[in-house]
């Protein structure tokens, strides 16, 4: 049963991935044309009423996953682990009114911080599990930090995987276009 769930979050999370790299690559392409411009406004017109429950989604899968982790499969969390920890459970709570409530702006303007301040830290995690020789204040023995518990397809660990949540939840609030809120024209190139 181990294998199945932590197999089936890591295709979570590289599909969550996969839906990052494509808003990032609309949005790119939106700005080079005009028609490109139209069709990422009818886009973003579109996702908008699913932006929040969206969010909200990954938070509660990325939570629930990594307290089956914890709770269930027995694995100890490290340090870098309860700050992504403390960067992510909130979100559940936040997200979850702000989608009840429709309230776009106050989660664009005061929960985005912390998915990015969990993708920094996940990005940090990965990259010292990538390169354990990397002197580090932030592990202890228990759980070292430069340890990777979880690798499915040989590169999907724990902070992998809550990048690809804290990824997700911030492309899906800064995607999401608020009462009002145009797309800036870029400008031109004269």
């Amino acid at each position: 049963m181990f294998t199945t769930i932590t197999t089936a979050y890591a295709v979570l999370a590289i599909v969550a991935d996969g839906i990052v790299l494509l808003i990032v690559a609309g949005f790119l392409v939106s700005r080079a044309t005009s028609r490109g411009r139209d069709a990422w406004t009818r886009f973003r017109d579109a996702v908008t009423p699913l932006s929040l429950p969206l969010a909200w989604l990954a938070a509660a899968l990325a939570t629930l996953g990594s307290l089956y982790l914890s709770e269930i499969a027995g694995l100890v969390p490290c340090q870098l682990c309860w700050f992504q920890r403390i960067a992510m459970y909130p979100l559940i709570l936040l997200l979850g009114i702000a989608a009840v409530r429709g309230d776009l702006y106050v989660a664009k303007r005061y929960f985005i911080w912390l998915p990015i301040v969990g993708a920094c830290i996940a990005i940090y995690h990965y990259q010292l599990e990538r390169f354990p020789s990397q002197p580090t204040l932030s592990c202890g023995l228990e759980a070292p930090c430069s340890r990777a518990v979880l690798d499915v397809f040989g590169f999907a660990s724990v902070p992998f995987m809550a990048l690809a949540a804290f990824l997700l939840v911030t492309t899906m609030l800064l995607l999401a276009r608020d009462a009002g809120e145009e797309d800036e024209e870029p400008a031109a190139l004269d």
